[in-house]
């Protein structure tokens, strides 16, 4: 019995999925065609090699609200990918979709995140705005489909086009049937690489990206209270009168009366995910019912999204949501840390953009450079790699002061 006879029988992937889930035996393939695994799927190896990714070890040091220095215990997008990825897992079990896939987008999301977060993301866009501006998610699709050098064969990691498409539709389709961008023009990175390699931007992803796209959701309204409560600047007083969470910490209080306030922060965070999820998998069995979807393609040309809260979840959510952007994101202690980190990046933008020499080696050898677009989208390619910390130590090599992000 030779080799692949062996490898019949082991338990890699091929279990039983629903009629609409994405079927890894029938992927799409990879834009450059490689030899398939004898005992990975082909999302599992998407995993794999995201995993295995510079990309993904530099979330570690990158900012989901607070800057990575301010505290150990804080959530940075690594944290905050790994803690997706458990949720859109368990989604994509209990609708019967494939796993592997589900994980690998939800891992892959935010590898196009600068440093600093969202200020960092606004600042690049705003230099960038002459050249296309800047878009996480078309950054995040630069990274895995030419950034990543570490294949023999190809720039980039190959992925596959499931993996890719939900990468770059998990917030649902970017254009309409005619080709015009739904929320402004699409980003031309992802334009560029659908020219060689459709990943039909008009229809919805599958449901895997689905479930990763509202498990990101899930996963930051708890994470965000969790860190707000632990920096101070939430109180479980302040969130008593939001009513998802204030419901359960009712329940909490009325079931251990006197219970220490850390416990009983820990016990809304895990009760309100709990919550959140098991009302994604009722409302998404409704829908998927309603539509009676007989493969994957009918999800895709549903016309609307699957998975979703319930109609009554979704008023909480977005309360919750209002909450957390009034008290924590556009607090004043957090406004003004970004006012400083949105100064790094604007500096280093400008000082690499007016001398490319100024970047490392590696970087500014062997480009043509004299285009300016040309040379804005190298730097941002760049700057949008930088962890928080290598750029706070970038700019204290190039500036005689840098801005205290304490």
């Amino acid at each position: 019995m030779d080799n692949s006879e062996n490898l019949r029988e082991i338990g890699f992937g091929y279990r039983p999925r629903a009629a609409y889930a994405t079927d890894p035996a029938t992927s799409r393939g990879r834009l450059f065609r490689e030899p398939e695994s004898p005992t990975r799927t082909p999302f599992q190896r998407d995993r794999d090699r995201i995993i295995h990714s510079t990309a993904f070890r530099r979330l570690k040091h990158k900012t989901q609200v607070f800057i990575a220095h301010e505290g150990d215990h804080y959530r940075t997008r690594l944290t905050h990918s790994i803690e997706v990825a458990q949720i859109a897992r368990a989604l994509a079990r209990a609708l019967r979709g494939d796993e592997d896939l589900a994980e690998a987008i939800a891992l892959v999301h935010d590898f196009g995140h600068t440093p600093f977060g969202h200020t960092g993301e606004d600042a690049l866009d705003a230099r960038m705005a002459r050249w296309g501006g800047f878009d996480h998610n078309a950054q995040s699709l630069r990274i895995v489909t030419d950034l990543e050098r570490r294949y023999a064969e190809f720039d980039g990691l190959n992925l596959s086009w499931e993996t890719l498409e939900g990468l770059v539709k998990h917030n649902g389709p970017l254009t309409d049937a005619q080709g015009a961008g739904l929320a402004g023009p699409v980003p031309v990175a992802i334009l560029d690489y659908v020219a060689r390699h459709d990943l039909q931007l008009a229809l919805h992803a599958g449901i895997e990206a689905q479930c990763a796209a509202i498990a990101d959701d899930i996963a930051y309204n708890a994470h965000d209270i969790d860190d707000g409560l632990r920096s101070g600047l939430l109180t479980l007083d302040m969130l008593a009168g939001v009513t998802l969470p204030g419901g359960i910490l009712s329940a909490v209080e009325e079931r251990y009366p006197g219970l220490d306030s850390v416990r009983r922060g820990h016990e809304l965070m895990r009760r309100q995910i709990t919550a959140m999820v098991e009302d994604v998998i009722v409302a998404a069995r409704a829908n998927i019912e309603a539509l009676g979807p007989r493969s994957a393609e009918d999800i895709h040309r549903a016309g609307r999204t699957m998975v979703t809260f319930s109609p009554a979840m979704a008023v909480r959510e977005k309360e919750l949501k209002s909450f957390l952007y009034a008290n924590l994101y556009r607090h004043e202690a957090v406004v003004a840390v970004r006012t400083n980190a949105d100064r790094i990046v604007c500096d280093l933008f400008d000082a690499y953009f007016a001398d490319p020499a100024a970047m490392p080696e590696g970087w500014h050898e062997g480009q043509d450079l004299t285009d300016e677009a040309v040379r804005a989208r190298h730097v941002a390619d760049f700057l949008a790699g930088m962890t928080d910390t290598y750029a706070v130590k970038e700019h204290r090599r190039l500036f005689d002061r840098t801005p205290d992000l304490g």
